[in-house]
């Protein structure tokens, strides 16, 4: 009897971008593509942080290359995208927020929210699968987006917006992408510990309101995602796109 092989989770040979790739999430996903064994190139908008995280990942025996990019300037998407060869894998883990109650959010903090959430991860996206089509190749595309793209949040009605759209475009540009094998996915985190998020994990009470609707009752890590990075940008994910992929502790199980 010949027995089904488990598919493998390594991307030797494999060319992956990581965007946001500085620090936090972004940082995870770059360390957990390098070790599965890919070459993974690092964007980033601050030069320095960017330096610094890929000196530690070549100093572990990973391969890792940094390049600048500004994911809320198209024309810096652009700019880096045609200077880079095909990709096989794209991580998108930019992205900003702005929190406060819907009546005092400006015109410019929507705008800001927008511009990297929602038509920076486009042009990323768009940009990596015309690399996937010219080399028919195919590959995987996965966003980091939120549980707040499935739910809404106290004083996050921008952000839950910008989430939201995240998730319709990721379905709709799977659609589209699937006769080219591209798949197109997103991960919705919990909150998690990262640079972004530490202004809320200084206030006591939001910390204990977060515990308290996070079913496992502790607060998520960068770890906790990087294992659902490596699941869609590996074999084990070729029949999963257009979907949305929940690590939020069962926040909103109920």
């Amino acid at each position: 009897m010949k027995l089904p092989e488990t598919p493998s989770q390594r991307l030797d040979g494999k060319r992956a971008l990581v965007v946001g790739a500085s620090s936090g999430i972004g940082l995870g996903a770059a360390v957990a593509c390098a070790e599965a064994g890919a070459h993974v190139v690092m964007a980033a908008r601050s030069a320095d942080k960017l330096a610094q995280a890929v000196d530690a990942v070549n100093t572990k025996g990973y391969s890792a290359e940094s390049m600048l990019m500004d994911i809320s300037s198209v024309d810096s998407i652009t700019s880096c995208m045609k200077s880079q060869s095909a990709f096989d894998v794209v991580v998108n883990s930019a992205g900003t927020a702005n929190h406060k109650p819907a009546l005092e959010t400006t015109a410019v903090d929507y705008q800001a929210v927008m511009d990297t959430n929602v038509r920076g991860a486009y042009f990323v996206s768009v940009g990596a699968a015309h690399g996937m089509v010219a080399t028919d190749k195919g590959g995987s595309i996965i966003h980091i987006s939120s549980q707040m793209g499935l739910v809404g949040g106290l004083d996050r009605t921008v952000y839950c917006a910008s989430k939201h759209a995240l998730e319709g475009m990721v379905k709709a540009m799977a659609i589209e992408w699937g006769p080219h094998n591209i798949r197109v996915n997103t991960i919705c985190p919990t909150f998690i510990k990262t640079p972004l998020t530490q202004p809320t994990f200084d206030n006591p009470e939001r910390v204990e309101w977060i515990k308290s609707k996070i079913k496992l009752d502790r607060i998520g890590e960068i770890e906790d995602i990087m294992g659902c990075v490596l699941y869609l940008a590996g074999n084990g994910s070729v029949m999963v796109t257009g979907t949305s992929h929940l690590i939020d502790g069962g926040w909103t199980a109920g």
